[in-house]
């Protein structure tokens, strides 16, 4: 008899312990760009353009495609903003810079077009903390895409170290 009790208490540890494993897998745990990097990414990425002569504007997004800091230079027209929150968002969804997407999937891209909230241009580029993808820059305004990803890179490289050492905080 103190076999089976003992049997059975082993039994309901052992289901007590796995449902707090499923309990834990219920939760979930994020890395995702705070609102202070993703505003110097922001304006730093103006800064950079104007040295360059283009007004524009830049958003930054978290890894879910959420709005995280926009900006748009004094000069930039109203339109720039949606343009560039939109390259951020297909950066995002395609977790690759989206100039560099725009060339390897030509086939799809009057298709993602049509999708709100998406833009197959180039001009965004991912933001990547501790091997991590934590969101993306959008730049619209430049004389061209490969003008915007420009002002978005000089920004990132001007920030690397704080970006990659962003998750230790």
């Amino acid at each position: 008899m103190k076999k089976s009790i003992m049997q059975k208490l082993t039994v309901g540890l052992l289901l007590w312990v796995s449902g707090l494993t499923a309990q834990a897998a219920d939760i979930v745990s994020d890395k995702s760009i705070g609102m202070e990097l993703a505003r110097d990414i922001a304006y730093e990425t103006i800064v950079a353009c104007r040295k360059d002569g283009y007004h524009i504007s830049a958003v930054v997004v978290d890894r879910f495609g959420l709005q995280r800091a926009a900006l748009r230079d004094d000069l930039a027209s109203r339109f720039t903003l949606e343009i560039a929150e939109r390259k951020a968002n297909m950066t995002v969804m395609s977790w690759t810079d989206s100039g560099a997407f725009k060339q390897a999937r030509a086939d799809i891209q009057q298709e993602l077009n049509h999708i709100d909230g998406l833009i197959v241009m180039e001009g965004g580029l991912k933001i990547i903390a501790g091997g991590y993808n934590i969101g993306a820059v959008g730049v619209s305004g430049a004389p061209g895409g490969d003008k915007d990803a420009a002002c978005a890179r000089k920004a990132l490289d001007k920030l690397a170290e704080r970006i990659e050492f962003a998750l230790d905080e």
